[in-house]
């Protein structure tokens, strides 16, 4: 296997912070990016500007919400799946997965659900069961798997700075919660938590009441890894300085190294 920087990234609107994606791009240079929350029809996705800074990629984008791409540096992804199985009544563009630098990676934007409780958290939950149910036949593969993106699941009490201010939010609720456990308890290895077992990490600061310059941030954007990839990580972090740039996404940049042989 190559020696591969993996990330995933919540561009919360690729048309405003393309400005950002691309330095972000030129200056840490991820061979794979999964992008999320793209806000942008298929035919205003910018392949020509992402081209020109040595990135191919693929899409599945959604005016105004939602959407999802996976880029690759220097390389082409090769779409493998666009959408969950089960899904023929969905229409949300929440999927999108791809052989890359010889990897497979499945990109994904898992619903927000609030609020709760209603049809939003009864759609997150009716998702992630598709998900949970996919996701094993991934686990299972010989060949290595990435599961990347925006899960919007706080997993526990450390990954937010104060679990009592969000209460009642969808990301926190003890079924969304179960979901998350689950995926893992089929083999999954989450990748930052692996590698940091006791430190507060955050990939997602909102906007409201200084958050970020507070660090009052949340972790819910998650790589996970099945046996086949765990076996090759090597490092993993959070490219916090994108979330100070003016005009940000409310979420950071979280990435995975694998390395080119085998750690464990």
């Amino acid at each position: 296997m190559k020696n591969l920087r993996i990330a995933t990234f919540n561009i919360n609107g690729i048309r405003a912070r393309l400005p950002n994606l691309l330095e972000w791009l030129e200056r840490e240079k991820p061979d794979i990016v999964c992008l999320q929350e793209l806000k942008a029809a298929d035919k205003d996705f910018p392949a020509a500007e992402l081209e020109s800074v040595g990135y191919g990629a693929i899409w599945h984008g959604q005016a105004s919400w939602n959407g999802v791409a996976i880029l690759a540096r220097d390389a082409q992804p090769l779409e493998s799946r666009r959408g969950l199985p089960g899904g023929d009544d969905d229409s949300h563009s929440r999927y999108l997965e791809a052989a890359v630098h010889g990897v497979l990676v499945g990109c994904l934007y898992l619903p927000n659900g609030n609020p709760q409780p209603g049809p939003k958290f009864d759609y997150k939950l009716a998702w992630f069961e598709r998900l949970i149910e996919y996701a094993q036949g991934l686990q299972a593969s010989d060949h290595p798997v990435v599961l990347a993106g925006d899960y919007n699941v706080v997993p526990t009490d450390d990954d937010i700075y104060n679990p009592r201010s969000w209460l009642k939010d969808a990301l926190l609720q003890p079924e969304s919660r179960a979901c998350y456990q689950r995926l893992l308890d089929q083999g999954w290895t989450d990748s930052l938590r692996h590698l940091y077992p006791d430190e507060r990490i955050y990939t997602f600061w909102d906007y409201f009441r200084q958050h970020w310059q507070k660090n009052s941030g949340l972790r819910i954007d998650h790589l996970l890894l099945n046996p086949a990839a765990s076996a090759y990580l090597s490092e993993a972090g959070v490219d916090a300085w994108v979330r100070n740039q003016p005009h940000p996404s409310d979420h950071a940049p979280t990435w995975i190294r694998l390395a080119s042989r085998k750690r464990r």
